[in-house]
């Protein structure tokens, strides 16, 4: 159960409505986290410009940052950020196969050498102590310009930010993620 539990609808500040209510038309679902971070809205509306900046367009696949940020959460043990970054690479158009092979990144065909090294540098940057040796980040810069390189570098601090949150927080998964992921039965409501 979470640690303080998600706001309702109703309950929402004024401030911060607007950002939920599109989190939860984007998502398909009320995300947990959000409605947790809604109870400051200052932090939630500083996250939701840092998530549209991180994730908007940029010079990185969008489902490439969804890798980076499914293999950063999985490697800092973050269940809830793991569940969620599955979903969200596969609802960003991911292939299944390639999702259900990301941890064999560093052997399965599906996986160019480029994306080994951005992978290899998430879970080393998920990882505590930061585990990302010289020879990963030169390897990274082999394949990624200095911009690219700040925006896989950027996914993988956000989300080092919210495995932390809600890890510490025990944020409640919810049902759809949790399907997704397999971490819950698909008959539960």
């Amino acid at each position: 159960m979470s640690r303080i539990p998600p706001l309702p609808t109703a309950e929402l500040p004024a401030e911060v409505a607007a950002i939920v209510a599109g989190s939860d038309q984007h998502m398909g679902f009320a995300a947990n986290d959000i409605r947790v971070m809604a109870r400051w809205p200052a932090l939630l509306q500083a996250m939701s410009g840092v998530v549209g900046l991180v994730y908007g367009p940029g010079e990185v696949d969008e489902t490439l940052k969804r890798l980076v940020a499914h293999i950063a959460s999985t490697a800092a043990g973050c269940h809830y950020c793991g569940a969620h970054t599955a979903h969200g690479a596969a609802a960003a158009g991911l292939a299944t196969d390639k999702l259900a092979a990301v941890w064999e990144f560093e052997s399965s065909p599906l996986f160019s050498p480029a994306e080994r090294a951005a992978l290899r540098v998430a879970r080393g940057g998920g990882s505590q102590p930061n585990g990302v040796t010289d020879a990963d980040f030169a390897e990274l810069r082999q394949y990624y310009s200095d911009a690219q390189v700040l925006e896989i570098v950027a996914v993988i601090a956000l989300f080092g930010f919210l495995n932390r949150w809600n890890e510490t927080l025990a944020t409640d998964l919810e049902a759809t993620p949790a399907t997704f992921a397999g971490l819950a039965d698909p008959t539960e409501s």
